[in-house]
């Protein structure tokens, strides 16, 4: 599918109705741009609520204050660099 749109003198663009509908883009939903050589490609972000429980975690690490995952991380990522 192709649509065309035009860029406004504040850089602003339409995403035309049909490539709203085609990708399910509500009003409020964020969008992200990446540049792929000359073209753009233009995707909706997913709610991270939609995806809220489709990766397992395993039971060590239910639980854990945000704090103490970055601890963790930063911890792990120091003793591969050694």
């Amino acid at each position: 599918m192709d649509a065309a749109a035009r860029v406004t003198s504040k850089g602003q663009v339409t995403v035309p109705k049909v490539v709203r509908e085609a990708l399910g883009i509500k009003e409020g939903d964020e969008i992200v741009f990446r540049v792929e050589g000359s073209r753009a490609v233009l995707a909706r972000t997913q709610d991270f609520l939609e995806i809220a429980g489709s990766i397992r975690v395993p039971a060590a690490k239910r639980n854990v204050a945000w704090d103490e995952v970055i601890r963790r991380t930063r911890s792990d990522r120091a003793a591969i660099r050694r």
